[in-house]
């Protein structure tokens, strides 16, 4: 056992399994890393393809989709720290296509069947996934408003930045619509991380890499972390697959060369445009851990804004209605772009750890009980709690804590 108290035998465990889902198919290759105490575990596993002999490498980048919200909230926060921002002021003079919203008086109404809103939209609303449009569960059909909102390509699903609306338009259209549910509400899913990159990047007049390179991305040295991979690093860029819904087999979804993330999109994702590689991920997880200082120098956030970050921002009566899957806020809840454990029901659901996933393969989390990061990196798509290579990883990674 080393300084960050992991024992080698349990961590050769978590590589046994992870690799057991690499040798039967489920997945062309895998990375792991485990951060303790500032001893840092990382595993390669497997090859970039299926099929293929080009290996995972440990500078591998992968499309770390929803990963990319706790990023953007912090991009937030930074704003807010220079009161450019406030979290409880209306967005309408910087978004003035949100301003004076009409709500649904039901999921089920149609479109003009609304009643106005009661009040308007705050950077708090987009930070929490409360400001009354997002994703639903369920067939794009299955109520009016979803679609309207998919025939016009404001409420989409999994990430495809090559059809993706420049920000701007995608913005007019999402305002020509009324909101699901009214502000503060309801908890519902991704479309407010798109609004947030949108706002920031009318606050700052930069694109939102531009601001998120200044200030995240460089002082931490992620200089593998875009909305595109240069030509000159496709190479590194792992193959994306779907599995089938009926067979489990894996379907490409994006290739590594000539694939969706080669070129600069037309919309710069808030809520899943980003690539990273899992040591890029790694400093700004532990950044977060640290309480927003790089090491013992720079500062990109500072303590109390990672608290509120951190901090549950749901009431229970906002859980009980917001649903997502069934049962899951039971014992989790929302910060600002990410989840926060909120009760113990497993072996790696720690109260106060927090973190977010990506739905095309990825996973991160920091435990400052455990001064741990956790990060897992691979590009076969999946919903997390329905994932066997998600749980076991998290399961790994905690079983091998050994003090």
């Amino acid at each position: 056992m080393g300084t960050g108290g992991l024992s080698a035998a349990r961590l050769r465990r978590m590589h046994d399994v992870l690799a057991g889902h690499v040798g039967n198919g489920e997945l062309p290759g895998i990375i792991t890393l485990v951060s303790r105490h500032g001893e840092v575990h990382v595993d390669v596993i497997g090859t970039l393809a299926v099929g293929g002999t080009a290996p995972m490498e440990r500078d591998t980048i992968f499309r770390i989709s929803s990963m990319t919200k706790p990023i953007v909230a912090a991009a937030a926060m930074i704003l807010v720290e220079e009161c450019r921002l406030r979290l409880d002021e209306p967005v309408d003079e910087l978004l003035p296509e949100l301003a004076d919203r009409q709500v649904l008086k039901s999921l089920e109404s149609e479109l003009d069947d609304t009643v106005p809103a009661n009040r308007p939209i705050t950077l708090r609303d987009l930070l929490t996934f409360r400001w009354g449009m997002g994703q639903i569960i369920g067939p794009p059909d299955q109520y009016p408003i979803l679609a309207v909102g998919t025939e016009r390509k404001v409420i989409t699903g999994a990430p495809e930045p090559s059809s993706m609306l420049p920000a701007d338009e995608w913005l007019r259209r999402l305002g020509e619509l009324p909101l699901m549910h009214q502000p503060g509400e309801k908890w519902l899913y991704n479309t407010g991380s798109d609004v947030l990159g949108v706002l920031i990047s009318r606050v700052t007049g930069q694109s939102l890499e531009e601001f998120l390179r200044a200030r995240i991305f460089e002082p931490l040295g992620m200089a593998d972390t875009a909305f595109s991979v240069p030509a000159r690093d496709v190479d590194r860029l792992a193959t994306s697959y779907m599995p089938n819904m009926k067979s489990g087999e894996l379907e490409l979804f994006d290739e590594g060369a000539g694939g969706q993330w080669t070129s600069p999109p037309p919309f710069q994702s808030g809520a899943g445009g980003l690539v990273s590689t899992v040591d890029d991920y790694l400093a700004f997880g532990t950044m977060m851990l640290n309480g927003g200082r790089v090491g013992s120098a720079e500062r990109i956030l500072s303590r109390l804004s990672v608290q509120v970050m951190t901090t549950d921002q749901l009431t229970p009566a906002q859980k009980a209605i917001s649903g997502f899957i069934p049962g899951y806020f039971d014992n989790l809840g929302w910060g600002f772009g990410m989840s926060v454990a909120t009760g113990r029901d497993g072996l790696f659901s720690v109260p106060g750890r927090y973190g977010w996933d990506g739905g095309l393969g990825t996973t991160w989390a920091t435990d400052p009980a455990e001064d741990m990061v956790g990060i897992m990196m691979s590009q076969r798509a999946g919903f997390p709690l329905m994932s066997k290579v998600y749980q076991d990883f998290w399961t790994s990674a905690y079983q091998a804590i050994d003090d």
